[in-house]
């Protein structure tokens, strides 16, 4: 086939699969998966290319990390965390509650998912908030960013980080160190807390809109559902769909977009919020169904756990993080030569200890594991190789650097920031970061400079999602809870994502200079 014919080909799956994406037709995963399929039809990919991404490392590293976070989630070391950090005080302030969780939730997310650190976050600061008089909508929307902050810092914070690091690895890069990112990522996530700490309370809305919404009885019948993507419901009424002969609960209204709606009017959509009638057993039958990505009822449920389980589980976290730390360095390769003592090596053994030891239940591990996140990431892996072969890739990068001045370093990787962050504002972050991965291959091989500058800047930018609710899962969770409108994350969200591109281009240069290939 003509090389100008497959890039058009190429051009035009990616064109339709962004369509999709963001009209949300579709399962992320299966959405790219049908143009994996397109490709492999046309014969653009081949079919061990097209499934190479279901055995990269990175890939499968995050689907360990699912039930690492699983095991410490069960732990309820989070919870204990939580409740020593915000004391029940008359004097406290939106402000104060800042400094003392907003740290905390970014050093923590750093190393753990962050849908179950924001899961277990939630009712305890709500709780807290009513008791302390202050408003709840003031601190959902800077949970969620501070976790994304959090998980910029270090290889493991979010998917995103590993989805690079496995490609870096399939191009024969070395791939990230463990803290490595922290360098800019760490430095965003200072000026992105003081940011939130000192204009936060000004940019987010109080609670008066939620005055009229029914307030959680302490029987915990009344109970906040954040429907998942593996909610049967989906794109269909409700009317269409009984829920109560499915869940044994009442729809009594349905929170979308910051409005409360009747359940009549509407057709289920991934992110609803559902406030339930139920007869106080709900939480204990279906907290552990991914159909729900957070059940709340106002009050604390806390898993049962021994407390030699969670001092183990904090152990084998610590365990992991140091070893992957040092692992990779050239003493260990002398200690232990043939073997290599990785992020992959570590979150292995961790994953299978958790298990042996039942912190997490190893019978229903596959309930704590996001399928559809890994078949998109393993299908935005082989769509990124379609980008090469075909030459699309190329195109876009020899282009791109036609469009800078002078082919600049600085003016490409500004371009290639923009452009990847913009597109993980609407579709997911892993599909943006493996779309970009090849244009920025391409790019540095036209500039002749090194290529980490670039990988690191895809990093970021898919991860710096602020401006929408869509792009990362934990804002479209507190999005439903604090009946927030699109316009509250764009208010508070957008001046954190230019602070953050701010930080990228002047610290991302510094730290890795745009040096000649050899």
């Amino acid at each position: 086939m003509d090389a100008n014919i497959e890039i058009w080909i190429v051009l035009a799956g990616l064109c339709l699969m962004m369509g999709m994406l963001i009209a949300d037709w579709l399962r992320p995963g299966f959405v790219l998966f049908s143009g994996v399929v397109l490709f492999m039809c046309t014969g653009i990919l081949t079919p061990h290319e097209a499934l190479a991404g279901f055995g990269n490392e990175g890939m499968i590293t995050v689907a360990l990390l699912f039930l690492v976070s699983e095991g410490v989630r069960r732990s309820d070391a989070l919870g204990h965390l939580v409740k020593w950090l915000l004391p029940v005080r008359r004097d406290m302030t939106v402000r104060k509650g800042y400094l003392r969780i907003l740290p905390t939730i970014v050093a923590v997310s750093a190393f753990l998912n962050n849908t179950p650190v924001v899961v277990v976050f939630i009712p305890i600061i709500k709780q807290w908030a009513r008791r302390t008089g202050l408003a709840v909508r003031k601190f959902l929307i800077p949970l969620s960013y501070a976790a994304i902050l959090g998980g910029m810092c270090t290889l493991i914070g979010t998917s995103t980080n590993l989805v690079v690091h496995g490609m870096m690895l399939d191009e024969g890069f070395a791939g990230f160190s463990m803290f490595e990112l922290g360098k800019v990522g760490g430095c965003i996530a200072v000026v992105g807390l003081l940011y939130m700490i000192l204009l936060g309370n000004r940019r987010l809305p109080d609670d008066s809109t939620l005055e009229e919404q029914p307030r959680t009885e302490e029987s915990g019948r009344e109970v906040e559902a954040v429907l998942g993507p593996r909610f049967p419901g989906i794109n269909r009424t409700f009317a269409e769909f009984d829920f109560r002969s499915h869940y044994g609960a009442g729809i009594r209204s349905v929170r979308r977009g910051g409005e409360e709606l009747p359940p009549e009017s509407v057709i289920f959509r991934a992110g609803d919020t559902l406030v339930l009638e139920t007869d106080g057993t709900f939480i204990d039958r279906w907290g552990d169904s991914r159909v729900f990505l957070m059940l709340s009822n106002g009050s604390e449920h806390r898993p049962a756990c021994p407390r030699w389980k969670k001092w183990l589980a904090l152990a084998l976290l610590v365990v992991m993080i140091a070893g992957a730390t040092f692992g990779s360095m050239p003493f260990m390769a002398d200690l232990v030569p043939g073997m290599r003592l990785d992020m992959f090596f570590w979150v292995c053994v961790v994953a299978v200890l958790m298990a042996c030891f039942g912190i997490f239940p190893a019978k229903k591990y596959t309930k704590f594991i996001s399928w559809d996140i890994l078949v998109t990431i393993a299908s935005a892996l082989a769509i990124s190789r379609a980008m090469v072969n075909s030459g699309l890739a190329d195109w876009i990068a020899s282009g791109l650097s036609q469009l800078s001045s002078a082919a600049s370093p600085w003016a490409v990787l500004a371009v290639l920031y923009i452009t990847t962050n913009l597109i993980t504002e609407f579709i997911t972050n892993n599909a943006a970061a493996a779309f970009a991965f090849p244009v920025a291959l391409s790019a540095s091989a036209h500039l002749g400079v090194d290529p980490m500058p670039f990988f690191v800047a895809i990093c970021i930018a898919a991860s710096c999602s602020f401006s929408s609710p869509i792009g990362y899962q934990t804002n479209m969770i507190v999005q439903g809870i604090g009946n927030y409108r699109f316009r509250d994350f764009v208010r508070i969200g957008l001046p954190l994502n230019l602070i953050a591109f701010v930080v990228s281009m002047v610290l991302i240069p510094l730290f890795w200079p745009f040096e000649p290939l050899i």
